[in-house]
């Protein structure tokens, strides 16, 4: 899990505003302008919604039935959670939070303002690696206090070849590739997440930026969450994830990274931005 921060790593990128599209093994090569050109009147991918964590990234993002007037939301990893990573097959609802994310403008240079929590909404990291936090204000509040929109999570699978950027708020740098594969398992110390995405080589992502979104080039939809790669050539141990396929064969891929689909999240938020576990949500329940 890219969470560990290490000197290696506050050397790699610290331009603010930076945009990383390096070949494998550059990571630390000049940061060269992104061409994610999107849809009519989109344009590239920015830092639009985006926030930075004490020790993670994360990213201001709304559901398919969210309203203007619901609390927001702010999406990271379950292993950036506030006290401690939830253990295995443990999930955690409504929990209180006072946790605080600073607010990037969309070239990534200038700090907006200060978002709060009041809880948890939910947390796992089992079969995905996610925490999802409610605000103290709503989307609408926050548009008209700093001119910020949320991100839209899409409800749709993304696909092999899909052009992606991840979009780093603590390194304030993004990171551009295209989505090399699904893995049918990524285990990783005593954690198992299903179908993760693999990226291709060029998005060498590094500790602190767990949390970012996966944002799609052409829609500008989040699809996934950055979450971890394989630093050291390990096999299936901390900060070494490890691919298992549906026979059980198990694959090491030394420097590649991942992330998390978030389809499955999208399609579990109600009104009001609640995950309403159950019936049609796939994700764990407590």
């Amino acid at each position: 899990m890219n969470r560990r921060l290490t000197g290696a790593a506050a050397a790699t990128i610290a331009v603010a505003g930076a945009t990383v599209l390096s070949a494998p093994g550059t990571a630390a090569a000049r940061p060269e302008p992104a061409r994610a050109s999107g849809p009519a009147g989109r344009g590239e991918v920015d830092f639009t919604g985006i926030v930075a964590l004490s020790n993670c990234s994360g990213s201001l993002v709304r559901g398919p039935r969210s309203r203007d007037s619901d609390r927001a939301l702010v999406l990271t990893n379950g292993h950036c959670l506030e006290g401690g990573m939830p253990k295995p097959g443990q999930v955690i609802v409504d929990r209180p939070s006072a946790r605080t994310f600073t607010l990037l403008d969309r070239t990534g240079r200038t700090t907006l303002g200060t978002l709060k929590a009041t809880r948890v909404e939910y947390s796992t990291m089992t079969d995905t690696d996610v925490t999802v936090y409610r605000l103290d204000e709503s989307y609408a509040a926050i548009r008209k206090r700093y001119g910020v929109p949320a991100l839209r999570l899409s409800t749709a699978r993304p696909h092999e070849g899909t052009e992606i950027r991840v979009v780093s708020g603590y390194w304030k740098a993004i990171y551009g590739c295209k989505i090399d594969g699904t893995v049918h398992r990524l285990r990783e110390a005593g954690w198992t997440w299903k179908d993760s995405i693999r990226y291709a080589p060029q998005c060498q992502t590094i500790h602190g930026t767990s949390g970012s979104p996966v944002v799609d080039a052409r829609t500008h939809h989040v699809v996934a969450v950055n979450n971890t790669g394989n630093d050291d050539g390990e096999r299936c141990t901390l900060n070494n994830p490890c691919e298992v396929d549906r026979k059980g064969n198990v694959t090491v891929r030394h420097g590649t990274h991942y992330a998390q689909q978030t389809y499955l999240l999208a399609r579990c938020l109600g009104k009001g931005g609640d995950v309403v576990l159950g019936r049609s949500c796939a994700l764990p329940r407590p």
